[in-house]
């Protein structure tokens, strides 16, 4: 997943906003379009069928009330406009596309529910508290400007802290260096697979999303069911950590791997990587293969994109080179691209549900936000070392990992084909980070035997599908025909959650049986402390 400032991301918006401005007469007969339209609406004769899905208009008043119809009236007719003036404008397609990413913004941006005044449920909640909802919502905003960089908070994040509520799967970092910590999670007793499985975090996030509460948690789940699991826990780099590239990661990697087959006396691990960690791991596995250590026995990515296209997500249309490169030399100023501004730049590409709906409910109603445990952890960011993110940049535009060869890692040539050891790939149907046709492109990048299954939710719900969700489904399919849509056309829809048959997948993956460890770690390697250990808590920002 390749990361840009918001900063730069409207830039590039700025760009494109341009462009169409500079054609004065589709805008002006769009103008034009626009005017008849508010006529026809003030006499009547002009009625945009009411949204009944949007949940901004969900209260009584936007049908009931004149005034609040014809507002929605109007607000319909000029994204209606906006369509119309991308049209006009006569862009190519992937101009095209950004163009209506850009007016889609202005529409959600433009919305009468993001006001006071146009907010007729905000409107009863000023008149039903004599006023407090007003102050209690300056009261927020003042508070997240001050702290939370202008941007609305999501969570509450007063009930939570990791250690306590969070993360709380027992074991013990039994491995440290400037980079990471090692923790081996304990088993409850009785008899454990001999492979151990060693689970690769994304350096964008804390590992914590993986181990979040008992319920959600793949390490709990794992050692619930005899795996010996062992999890990296990557340090919150600063700018001193500027020089932290793939190199480094990988290699912390392969140090990892040595700890754990050395801890379990065992040749080879499981490998569960997820998102940018996956990408990581996924090279780790081309790295070893171009060395001939055969220790890597399987890789499971989840939403992981190893081979970006320009026009995979919404995000992609606006990394070109240009672009690119302003990110990538702020990041060399500053030493770290910082993790609050990734959060705002994906907080923008869904406005609605991550800006506008904290905006009303924080500010206009008053109301604090959830205490939700994956908004907590959302909120809990990471930096990324200057020159990681340059690789990143690197290997997404340049599609490195689709040709053999063209990008080497610790001075080995990394090829992917030749890693022919067993996969298991998972995407989100509906996931905007890393979206799941994009991932499915994986199948055609590695050379062992491999099975894609593609989980009905977003880019987190799929990391935290645990059984025990009524509504959760997935999607799978034995061929792996040569396009993602080919492939969906064919797979067999499967409720309940994708865990339990990737579990069967890998026990039958991780050798026999033997007695469950009696303590983590070693003589080489006693336990430092226990988990989730010291480098989770460290914030993006030092005091």
């Amino acid at each position: 997943m390749v990361g840009i400032r918001s900063e730069e991301f409207w830039q590039a918006t700025r760009s494109t906003m341009f462009r169409m401005l500079r054609q004065p007469v589709a805008s002006a007969e769009v103008s034009l379009g626009f005017a008849r339209k508010l006529a026809g609406i003030a006499l009547g004769r002009t009625q945009y069928e009411f949204p009944d899905r949007d949940r901004r208009f969900s209260d009584p008043a936007w049908q009931s009330s004149w005034l609040y119809r014809n507002l929605l009236q109007v607000y319909l007719a000029f994204g209606e406009s906006l369509d119309e003036w991308v049209d006009a404008a006569g862009f190519d397609d992937l101009d095209a596309r950004k163009a209506r990413v850009i007016t889609r913004l202005i529409a959600d941006t433009m919305a009468p529910t993001n006001n006071l005044f146009g907010n007729p449920a905000a409107i009863k909640r000023l008149v039903d508290s004599g006023g407090t909802s007003l102050l209690a919502g300056l009261g927020n905003l003042a508070r997240d400007i001050r702290d939370n960089g202008g941007m609305p908070s999501m969570v509450d994040k007063r009930p939570f802290e990791v250690g306590r509520n969070l993360a709380t799967t027992p074991g013990k970092v039994i491995f440290r260096t400037d980079m990471f910590e090692l923790i081996q999670y304990d088993n409850p007793g009785g008899r454990v697979r001999k492979r151990p499985t060693l689970i690769v975090p994304p350096q964008i996030n804390k590992y914590y999303i993986m181990d979040l509460t008992p319920d959600k948690s793949l390490p709990n789940y794992l050692v619930g069911n005899g795996i010996q699991a062992f999890m990296i826990s990557w340090r919150n780099p600063q700018r001193e950590h500027a020089d932290w590239g793939m190199d480094a990661y990988v290699g912390a990697i392969r140090q990892a791997i040595d700890v754990v087959t050395a801890v379990t006396r065992q040749p080879t691990v499981n490998i569960l990587a997820a998102c940018s960690g996956g990408m990581t791991a996924a090279i780790l596995a081309g790295h070893c293969e171009a060395l001939g250590e055969d220790v890597v026995n399987s890789l499971t990515l989840m939403v992981c994109v190893l081979v970006h296209e320009p026009d995979d997500s919404d995000f992609g249309l606006f990394l070109d080179e240009r672009t690119i490169e302003l990110a990538r030399a702020a990041s060399r100023r500053e030493g770290i691209l910082p993790g609050q501004e990734l959060n705002k730049t994906f907080a923008w590409m869904r406005p609605n549900d991550l800006v506008w709906n904290y905006v009303v409910n924080n500010y206009l109603l008053g109301d604090t936000p959830p205490a939700f445990d994956i908004l907590y952890w959302n909120a809990d960011p990471t930096n990324l070392p200057a020159q990681l993110h340059s690789d990143f940049l690197d290997i997404s535009q340049a599609q490195v990992l689709a040709r053999p060869g063209d990008l080497s890692v610790l001075d080995t040539d990394i090829d992917l084909s030749a890693f022919r050891k067993d996969a298991f790939l998972v995407a989100g149907m509906t996931d905007h980070i890393t979206p799941w046709h994009a991932c499915y492109r994986t199948t055609h990048v590695l050379g062992g035997n491999m099975e894609f299954v593609l989980v009905g939710s977003g880019h987190i719900q799929t990391l935290t599908s645990a059984p025990g969700n009524p509504k959760a489904r997935y999607f799978r399919n034995d061929d792996l025909p040569a396009t993602a849509e080919e492939w969906l056309e064919t797979a067999e829809e499967q409720s309940g959650s994708w865990w339990p048959e990737w579990l069967a997948w890998l026990e039958a993956r991780s050798d026999t049986t033997k007695p469950a460890p009696k303590q983590a770690g070693s003589k080489a390697y006693p336990p430092l402390c226990d988990a989730p250990g010291t480098y989770v808590t460290e914030p993006a920002v030092r005091d």
